[in-house]
């Protein structure tokens, strides 16, 4: 029998003669199944393709926490448990049932004869090496900090896994099951302790989701086979075949479902085009619930007066974002640029979510929402900062959609309009960018946060715990431990009022600084049916739901 490692290094080797044949007939219909591929299920209507300007990071689930990668993972991969069309709350997937067997052990059972399309057995045993290699690896643009209660897991038996919690009543332990950190994955194919390449991770077939990759181009093409052994809460997908094609300029994506060359784009169109799309009669436009937000984030070794700059003085990097804070006019931004597609945004929880608050908003600018160069120069006099203050300030060109130019044009113009600022405005592609932002590189820069579940939690726990997915240097005891708290507090109340002071507190110390939440929006063909499904309150955007 092959053991494990050496079934690896197989896989390894025949990545790279698999991949580039696959993706030569991405585009094209089939009619049988190719060796490695996946069993077609789903059912007929023929393939759709989707446009989307979203990146790829990695496929591997321990590597990347951004939206592009996760909407790929959604499809492929298997969850102990998710979200069904339509609603925000999680339900078992591939798991039998899912439960508290004590106040610090969650067991899952999972459903019998569960197989990955490679063949492998689907097993607890994938399922505890899952978490054990987030929790080792723990990569810094990974979603590893979304398990900080989690101490160990055990595989009882080939079915029943138990999760060992260090703080009793976890509330968003069975959220986080379904986020980022939540991909179960194939031990045989999957390395413990370093992330999987994609190529090894396509060749593996290491696939049990809806669907399957059979054709992979990084961030130029995807596509997908619907995998009939799924046997999860989203049932089969309705689309047995769908290819997805990355698109570097989006006015490109919009040229294209204008022609008919796409089904789909989704994420992202500029504000002008999608109002110019919602009166073209041969598409529609879906709006969906969205918890998207932006910010900006201040890395607090390296912004001025930072911890590791030649000048640090906590008092006056803390001036210097509060002026920043002072400055930012959310409504200018909002109109201007995104035609009111967003929406101002004064806290950490955006506006729908429980225990929501608008914390910024008194503290900062004329007290209203709108924006006080007086009062910005009078934090910054205080602390004994001169003027103008000299501000590298960095944001994606290629993630956030073709606006960021000009968002951050915008800002840069609001924070230099009254002589306070000097801002050296920089930009660079995201997969750079999602390496460098976490390597000190960055004084501030533009993030934005497309949530993993629809809960307060997710907004606080991997931006303000002390080891942080924003890697940012924020330390703050106090707070730290308010998240702690709120997560294992059982009554509704008393939970909501702990995350609205932990609001409060961060908009004092101003790790970041929230100005925007967005809706989601798809534009679509005439003839697809089943999108306003996928848009929903859970924020994930599934193909499987789609069809023709």
């Amino acid at each position: 029998m092959t053991s494990v490692r050496t079934r690896r290094r197989l896989v390894a080797t025949a990545a790279g003669l698999t991949v580039g044949a696959l993706a030569l007939t991405a585009c094209a219909s089939k009619d049988d199944t190719s060796d490695g591929a996946s069993d077609g299920g789903g059912g007929g209507g023929g393939a759709l393709t989707i446009g989307t300007t979203d990146k790829v990071t990695t496929l591997d689930p321990a590597g990347s926490y951004d939206n592009g990668s996760f909407a790929v993972m959604n499809q492929v991969f298997p969850f102990l448990l998710n979200t069904p069309y339509g609603s925000p709350d999680v339900e078992p997937d591939i798991a039998e049932s899912a439960e508290f067997t004590a106040p610090t052990e969650y067991t899952v059972k999972l459903k019998p004869g569960l197989k990955w399309a490679n063949g492998h057995d689907l097993t607890s045993s994938d399922v505890k090496f899952t978490f054990d290699r987030q929790v080792a690896i723990a990569d810094e643009n990974g979603p590893s900090s979304l398990l900080y209660n989690l101490d160990s897991v055990e595989a009882v038996d080939p079915t029943t896994v138990v999760f060992h919690l260090k703080s009793e009543n976890d509330q968003v332990f069975p959220q986080i099951l379904s986020s980022p950190a939540g991909p179960i994955v194939d031990e045989e194919v999957f390395a413990a302790d370093a992330l999987t390449p994609d190529a090894d991770i396509v060749a593996g077939n290491a696939f049990a989701g809806q669907y399957a990759i059979t054709g992979y181009d990084f961030n130029n093409l995807v596509s997908y086979e619907a995998y009939e052994g799924y046997q999860g809460i989203l049932g089969a997908a309705k689309t047995a075949e769908v290819n997805v094609k990355y698109y570097a300029d989006a006015s490109n994506l919009k040229l294209d479902i204008q022609q008919g060359n796409i089904d789909v784009a989704f994420r992202s169109l500029n504000a002008t085009d999608i109002g110019d799309l919602r009166k073209d009669d041969k598409v529609q436009v879906i709006d969906g619930p969205g918890g998207e937000i932006r910010y900006i984030t201040f890395n607090f070794d390296t912004q001025p007066f930072g911890a590791k700059t030649g000048e640090a003085d906590p008092a006056k990097a803390l001036a210097v974002r509060q002026a920043v804070a002072d400055l930012i006019d959310r409504d200018a931004i909002s109109e201007q640029v995104y035609k009111g597609t967003y929406t101002p945004l004064y806290s950490y929880v955006p506006a729908g979510l429980t225990g929501a608050t608008e914390s910024l908003k008194g503290l900062y600018g004329d007290g209203s929402g709108g924006p006080d160069a007086a009062k910005a120069k009078a934090a910054l006099d205080a602390a004994g900062v001169a003027t103008p203050v000299a501000l590298s300030l960095q944001y994606s060109n290629d993630h956030y959609g073709p606006s960021s130019s000009d968002e951050y044009a915008m800002i840069k113009d609001q924070l230099e309009a009254d002589g306070l600022f000097s801002v050296d405005l920089q930009t660079t592609e995201w997969v750079q960018y999602s390496k460098d932002r976490s390597s000190d590189v960055y004084p501030a820069y533009q993030l934005g946060w497309f949530p993993d579940y629809s809960d307060a939690d997710n907004y606080l726990t991997p931006f303000f715990l002390i080891e942080n997915f924003l890697a940012n240097h924020y330390v703050n005891q106090e707070v730290n431990d308010l998240i702690l708290k709120q997560a294992v507090t059982a009554d509704a109340d008393e939970r909501t009022s702990i995350i609205e002071e932990i609001q409060d507190k961060v908009a004092a110390d101003l790790s970041t600084v929230p100005y925007l939440q967005g809706a989601q929006v798809a534009v679509v063909g005439k003839d697809v049916k089943g999108t306003a499904d996928t848009l929903d309150p859970s924020f994930k955007f599934r193909y499987g739901a789609l069809s023709k």
